[in-house]
């Protein structure tokens, strides 16, 4: 691993307060299943944490310590212990007491993968413990007797 210090100057600035990771938005066409960006919106990710560090040979950003993820494209927010981005894999490996919040609904885990692509989580639990999710319900529309509700499918 490289340490940002080490980094040239010109490869990488050192914020010292957040990295900034760049996310690519996916064509319209594609079709995913997760919410699509507003036009205009912000499609950065803000990685907060004590220390980090990034290898330019594997792509990877390793960081440790107090890991503060905000996400404003997707409405998402995580902590969590320790966070890696492998920027070639387009994936974001969360552990270590891991919360993440997505439009009201929240998952707990030890260790979550966040596959940016198909907008996916996978959310792992300590040993002998379970994953926790907490989905917001809507409420069924009163106004039409007899109407079903559309179900919510949420984003995790």
């Amino acid at each position: 691993m490289i340490t940002f210090a080490k980094l040239p100057g010109l490869f990488m600035l050192r914020l010292g307060f957040a990295l900034m990771l760049p996310v690519a938005y996916l064509s319209a066409s594609a079709a995913p299943s997760y919410p699509q960006p507003l036009a205009g919106a912000d499609r950065s990710l803000t990685l907060r944490s004590d220390i980090q560090e990034a290898d330019a040979k594997t792509g990877i950003v390793t960081a440790r310590g107090n890991v503060q993820i905000d996400y404003p494209a997707r409405q998402i927010q995580a902590t969590a212990a320790q966070a890696q981005y492998f920027s070639r894999e387009r994936r974001i490996v969360l552990s270590g007491d891991v919360y993440v919040l997505q439009q009201g609904n929240s998952l707990r885990g030890e260790t979550i993968t966040y596959l940016i692509d198909e907008g996916r989580f996978i959310a792992v639990p300590k040993s002998s413990r379970q994953v926790e999710s907490i989905y917001l319900v809507p409420e069924q529309n009163a106004s039409a007797p007899g109407a079903q509700p559309k179900p919510a499918i949420p984003s995790f």
